[in-house]
């Protein structure tokens, strides 16, 4: 239940002084504040105009500390002034923020004061302001400015609460341009700082933890506005722009009302975190959310309506920013010099390599230039950009984009125009974005533009994640990125059209939020939109089909067995030939890399390589004749074989032990595994234990990770025995393969990282203490370790969802287990000792963690070696795996 405030009238400086000499100023104080935020925090809930709210706390603080400088006896100094700085001098206070203030001395002043002015700053501490305080004479504050632009920022924005305030008036005359940074030094210094602090946070408005105040279309970003206005034209308000030709109305009043959501985000959080918190962290999101009366709906959680809004604030912050910037580096930094212009067409031109309009008509007169202009800037390398003016013109224009406009066939051909660009495609569809074309010229974009999903798999908007993925398609046209992505950069540069993979990138997501399956969805827009767009029927289904089924590999490689003949059939029969498979892989790649950088690793990328050679192989050979499992195994065999004779290993000896590996062996792992496995096998002792081998994968294994072999005796508790160690060494399993042999042999692999996502490299101290541990616990694992008490990271808990358990028998008599659950340390280790309760031997282990969330398939037999049949034993199974994993949410 909320607590209601006590009812609160504000006291004026004289009545509070008088408070305060009645006895017991602190606790007066105290509670005077405690009750006016109350106050204040009531009104907040109650839906009071934001600006009144911040600017009444500050109202009141004013108050708090005028009689508090009445009450140590400072008003009685002439030489001495009472001065807020920083967002107090400007009236802006939230509940948790600084309060900054100024004691400034006439010069010569000394340390007349000092006993008092001691008493005053420690007052105001006891009675919980927090409070960032100076004590300079007017000369140190000149020094100070001198050598720092914050300072000098500051004094700019002050104002007097008490005392003398011809003190202020000296002190920023003395510090004003015509002495103190003068507006170019002003202006350039500002720029770098705002550059350096967009870099601190990654230079996107889209971080999931955004800080409201200094990451890009931030608080700050408005500020910055203000003090160059301030300090080179002397605008004492942001309106003053529109006065100076810098804003139009529409354009102040979308930063006035930006700036209004951005402070109610920033009320909240401080009145839910009781400090002056400016991230919003998961921690809060929620509370937020619900806090500002946003509610669930079918389509969407109150949290992304909020982050959602959150997002489209802040572009508008940045777009803003942006222009102003670039006017004022007109006006200030460029001051005087000769414009160098270039004519383009009739429509466009360049000035100093920036595009913009010939005069203000031409959208009027010729309305496909509004598309026209972006394809401008992704044909020419010698485009910077476009002009402020440009922009400001696009977005006044940007209601003739209707339906006569999508069918006008001068729009429709220079879209696809853009989408042939052969210099840029990524920065002019960014900037389509970011002026609100490329939203209204595709309306279904325009529904997706600042939609979050609350996970951490996905960590951008689906808006700039579907930039980002067409960004990745255009990186795998350079050479540079040809060793990272080796095998995408052959096939990316065998596709006859990119432009349809760069179709499908648009489209694969662009039905997200709408309810249903987006991916169906997305299929049927996506055609219609390419035969709109004239192209033939065979390219159109070509992008709606990759739309459809843009997961089909991702899905396929991370979890299903591609040694498998029969899944590898299977997918290839959904593809169905070459040029589909092709541009699949190529759509597959980009997207995982635009979802989360941390999902592109090794073993995705060994997997999805895999699995598009085994499907080339498979559809060069034609569907009707696939692979056979025994040519495969051959196969496989000769390869190992020759480099066996390499290394002079005895070839009985190998046919021996081969004997009886089974073929199952044979089938999932690759020559060079199998010859590095007997090698090593019959150098073992056979009575020298387990034999545990670490070594680093290379490229064309899981490059990046490190492969864990285990060969030993078979014991039906080995899994949960390997992983608890393995746990307990802090490693995270990627992927598992559980191979028992004809004799009774495990011959398992891990292929693990640090639990950082670290890879270990070439540590070879760290790989002797993996091994040692790893074989330690194998001799036994009867007792094998504890499982992992460590505490849940503090992102993920505030993604918790109950676990879903799937049990079904697959064609080759395995039971499948698909387990989705929270990640946490010690997850595999208690689903091992669960199917150790149940006696299930383990065969294969396909783990897959995606952010916050794991999707972890095993495949299991009961202790008969047979696929589980009883329906009471499985749902057992299901409701303990639910429970145990549920309750270890911790």
């Amino acid at each position: 239940m909320t607590e209601v405030a006590a009812p609160f009238t504000p006291l004026s400086v004289d009545t509070l002084a008088a408070r305060c000499r009645e006895g017991a100023p602190g606790p007066t104080m105290r509670g005077y504040l405690k009750q006016a935020q109350a106050w204040l925090n009531e009104r907040f809930r109650a839906g009071d105009p934001i600006r009144d709210l911040v600017s009444g706390r500050a109202l009141l603080i004013d108050s708090v500390l005028a009689a508090a400088w009445q009450h140590f006896g400072l008003a009685g100094f002439a030489d001495t002034a009472l001065v807020a700085t920083g967002g107090y001098g400007r009236q802006e206070l939230h509940p948790g923020s600084d309060v900054d203030i100024l004691v400034l001395l006439a010069d010569g002043a000394g340390d007349a004061h000092k006993t008092e002015i001691s008493a005053f700053i420690t007052f105001l501490w006891d009675i919980g302001l927090e409070i960032g305080s100076s004590v300079r004479t007017l000369d140190e504050c000149v020094a100070q400015a001198q050598g720092d632009i914050t300072i000098a920022t500051n004094i700019m924005e002050a104002r007097t609460l008490a005392g003398d305030d011809a003190l202020l008036a000296e002190m920023q005359r003395r510090t004003g341009p015509d002495y103190v940074w003068p507006s170019k030094a002003f202006f350039q210094a500002k720029w770098d700082e705002q550059i350096a602090r967009h870099r601190k946070h990654n230079n996107t408005e889209y971080n999931l933890e955004p800080d409201l105040k200094n990451a890009p279309g931030g608080l700050r970003d408005i500020q910055m506005i203000g003090w160059v206005a301030k300090r080179h034209f002397g605008a004492k308000t942001l309106h003053e722009l529109v006065d100076l030709g810098f804003l139009d109305e529409s354009e102040y009043q979308a930063l006035v009302d930006s700036q209004d959501t951005l402070w109610q985000i920033r009320y909240a959080l401080h009145m839910l975190t009781g400090r002056g918190e400016n991230r919003l962290l998961f921690d809060h999101q929620r509370t937020v959310a619900e806090l500002l009366d946003f509610r669930d709906s079918n389509a969407n959680l109150a949290v992304e309506q909020l982050m959602k809004r959150y997002y489209r604030t802040a572009v508008v912050v940045s777009q803003l920013n942006e222009m102003l910037l670039q006017h004022f580096d007109e006006a200030i930094l460029r001051d005087g010099e000769q414009d160098v212009v270039v004519p383009v067409n009739a429509r466009f031109r360049l000035r100093n390599d920036y595009l913009e309009v010939t005069h203000d008509k031409v959208f009027e007169r010729m309305p496909p230039a509004l598309i026209e202009a972006f394809v401008l800037l992704g044909q020419s390398p010698t485009i910077k950009g476009m002009r402020a003016s440009t922009v400001r013109l696009i977005k006044q224009n940007l209601h003739r984009i209707d339906a006569a406009f999508r069918n006008d066939l001068r729009a429709i051909t220079l879209f696809m125009e853009l989408m042939r660009s052969h210099h840029q495609l990524f920065t002019p569809l960014l900037a389509m974005k970011r002026c609100g074309v490329l939203g209204t010229y595709l309306p279904a974009f325009g529904q997706v533009v600042g939609m979050m999903q609350y996970d951490l798999f996905h960590i951008y908007t689906v808006d700039f994640h579907t930039l980002q993925v067409i960004k990745n398609m255009r990186r795998f046209r350079y050479p540079e990125v040809r060793e990272k992505f080796p095998l995408v950069w052959d096939v990316y540069h065998k596709l006859p059209k990119p432009e349809l993979l760069y179709l499908s990138g648009l489209f694969h997501d662009i039905a997200k939020g709408r309810g249903g399956d987006h991916s169906a969805i997305g299929e049927h827009e996506a055609r219609d939109f390419c035969l709109h767009h004239r192209l033939g029927k065979w390219d159109a289904n070509l992008v709606a089909w990759l739309v459809k089924n843009h997961l089909l590999m991702s899905v396929t490689a991370q979890k299903k067995d591609v040694s498998d003949p029969d899944v590898v059939l299977e997918f290839a029969q959904a593809v169905g030939d070459q040029i589909h498979l092709d541009y699949l892989y190529c759509l597959t790649v980009a997207d995982i890399n635009a979802t989360n950088p941390n999902l592109w690793n090794g073993w995705r990328a060994t997997l999805l390589r895999q699995l598009y050679t085994e499907t080339k192989r498979l559809l060069r050979r034609g569907l009707e004749t696939p692979v056979e499992r025994q040519a495969w195994i051959e196969e496989t065999k000769t390869a190992a074989l020759t480099l066996l004779r390499q290394r002079g290993v005895d070839e009985d000896d190998v046919v021996k032990l081969w004997a009886g590996l089974g073929d199952d062996y044979f089938m999932r792992e690759t020559a060079d595994e199998v010859a590095w496995h007997t090698e090593e096998i019959l150098l073992h002792p056979a009575d020298g234990g387990p034999l545990v081998l670490v070594r680093n994968t290379t490229q064309h294994d899981f490059e990046g990770a490190t492969q864990i072999f285990v060969y030993t005796r078979d014991q039906p508790n080995l899994f949960a025995a390997s992983v608890a160690a393995l746990s307990a060494q802090r490693l995270n399993i990627l992927d598992a393969k559980i191979i028992t042999s004809t004799l009774g042999f495990s011959l398992d692999t891990y292929i693990v990282l640090e639990e950082s996502g670290e890879r270990i490299g070439d540590n070879s101290a760290r790989m002797v203490e993996i091994r040692q541990s790893l074989a330690d616990a194998l001799r036994d694992p009867n007792s094998f370790p504890a499982l992992v008490q460590r505490k849940m990271p503090r992102q993920y808990r505030h993604f918790r969802f109950p676990t879903e358990v799937m049990i079904s028998n697959d064609r080759v008599g395995r039971t499948a287990i698909e387990v989705i659950t929270l990640d946490r340390p010690g997850l595999l280790a208690r689903i091992g000792r669960i199917f150790m309760e149940f006696n299930l031997l383990l065969s294969k282990a396909r783990i897959d963690t995606l952010g916050e969330r794991v999707e972890d398939v095993f495949f299991v037999t009961g202790s008969d070696g047979k696929p589980l049949a009883d329906p009471d034993l499985c749902q057992r199974l299901l409701a303990t795996l639910r429970e145990r994993l549920d309750s270890a949410e911790d």
